[in-house]
């Protein structure tokens, strides 16, 4: 038997073994190599390596991603009567992506992970799609199926440990995240996982030590993966009262790596976003963003990256954040039954709270995505991204000066955020404002931590 790098069996050879062996690891890695079956792809005639070439076009998560994804599901569907079953499953998988039937997709791929419990790819898109769709627990139990035939593996443990830490286990986020470093130091993923533990639970200092000690494993990364563990450091550097290293982190990290790319664009807009609530400066830079973000028009792929670019189009004041509202009314009329919900009732009015704060419009904005805030694990997004949302939400209230709803809202905050520095700032003005002069005293000391 024909087996890949992971031992799971495949019925290419030569180089298409090799395009194929090097988006599973790189895939798993987070490495650029995955992307080097685009460059052989067209003297090949194997199902798997196309198929694979398609899913890197669907990562793209741009209208046009299906039609650039096309041609090389049709070559997989030329090469599948003399394909391996497990590859022509992978094949489904495709097709699902492409018509944009995400529980399909994941029905599919967890079909190969049952059959061939070694398939680690289709395992991350399963996560993936779990995290898209908000089902943390699903994220969590996709992982543990698969953990005791890959007990070796720091992959599966690492992504073990995401589930765990969305699911709101850190004790067993935690133990899993070192599970995977144990067996492999520079697993990327488990020191995403970590970061999520350390923030979650307020350990601002352990977290700065902790990113800043393996940050150099994460050259050479695929720029998702490397800008997104650099602006996790930078969420440390903000609460800790850092903005300057916050600020350094986005223009020598986070944006400018690949400006085009949804998860660079998002990445940047929540960091800036953040910067801005917590009082730095950040110059020119949404302008800087606008162009980039412009190309996406009217993108309704995902309702967790079209809320950011709309945030992001509105706080530059591009009128192209009209035209992409538009695309959101009309996408939460005409979802799909699986996701009609979830558009009409959570997104919608969270996308018109959004961009109405990013405008100045701070009322509407308490309005509309108030009420939206409990539901918004829909929209997909880890809770550490999501959390700019709630933030967006706090600067609006505290800019209408609705007091006691900012001290019930940043009381709650504090529980896993007691030292930040921006937050306590914030408490220090709401008590004054409030009348409440110990209450102003004791926050505003503890905003007087040195960074």
């Amino acid at each position: 038997m024909i087996a890949d790098c992971l031992g799971n069996p495949v019925s290419c050879r030569g180089a298409a073994l090799d395009a194929v062996n090097d988006f599973t690891d790189g895939f798993l890695r987070y490495h650029p190599k995955a992307t080097n079956v685009l460059g052989v792809i067209e003297g090949l005639d194997d199902c798997l390596p196309h198929v694979f070439a398609g899913y890197l076009w669907m990562f793209l998560q741009r209208p046009e991603a299906p039609e650039r994804a096309r041609p090389h599901a049709l070559a997989a569907a030329a090469a599948a009567p003399r394909a391996h079953a497990r590859e022509r499953a992978h094949l489904g998988v495709l097709q699902a992506w492409m018509a944009g039937d995400w529980p399909e997709m994941i029905r599919r791929a967890e079909a190969i992970t049952a059959e061939w419990p070694h398939d680690l790819v289709a395992l991350k898109l399963v996560q993936t799609q779990y995290l898209n769709l908000g089902d943390s627990p699903g994220i969590l139990r996709s992982a543990l199926r698969l953990l005791p035939a890959n007990a070796g593996n720091a992959h599966v443990h690492g992504m073990a440990a995401f589930g765990f830490e969305q699911c709101h286990l850190l004790d067993e986020a935690r133990a899993a995240a070192e599970a995977a470093l144990a067996r492999d130091e520079t697993e990327p993923w488990a020191h995403h996982a970590l970061a999520h533990v350390h923030l979650t639970r307020g350990e601002i200092d352990a977290g700065r030590r902790f990113m800043a000690g393996v940050s150099g494993h994460w050259e050479g990364l695929n720029s998702f993966m490397y800008t997104h563990n650099w602006w996790h450091t930078a969420l440390f550097d903000i609460s800790a009262g850092d903005g300057a290293a916050a600020l350094a982190i986005h223009d020598a990290h986070c944006w400018g790596i690949a400006p085009d790319y949804s998860q660079d664009q998002v990445g940047a807009v929540s960091l800036l976003a953040r910067l801005d609530f917590a009082g730095i400066d950040t110059g020119g830079r949404w302008q800087a963003l606008r162009p980039w973000l412009e190309t996406r028009g009217a993108d309704v792929e995902s309702a967790f990256l079209t809320l950011q670019y709309l945030y992001g189009l509105g706080r530059a004041g591009s009128p192209v954040a009209d035209d992409l509202m538009e695309a959101v009314r009309r996408r939460a009329a005409g979802a799909p039954p699986w996701a009609a919900e979830m558009w009409r009732e959570t997104a919608l009015p969270a996308c018109e709270g959004v961009l109405a704060a990013a405008r100045g419009a701070h009322a509407e904005a308490i309005r509309l995505l108030g009420p939206a805030l409990p539901t918004l694990w829909k929209v997909g997004g880890s809770h550490a991204q999501r959390d700019l949302f709630e933030q967006i939400f706090l600067d609006s209230l505290m800019r209408e000066s609705a007091w006691v709803s900012a001290q019930q809202l940043l009381e709650a905050r504090r529980a896993f955020d007691p030292s930040g520095v921006p937050l306590n700032r914030m408490l220090a003005e709401v008590y004054g404002r409030l009348a409440l002069p110990d209450q102003q005293a004791a926050a505003a000391a503890r905003a007087l931590r040195v960074a």
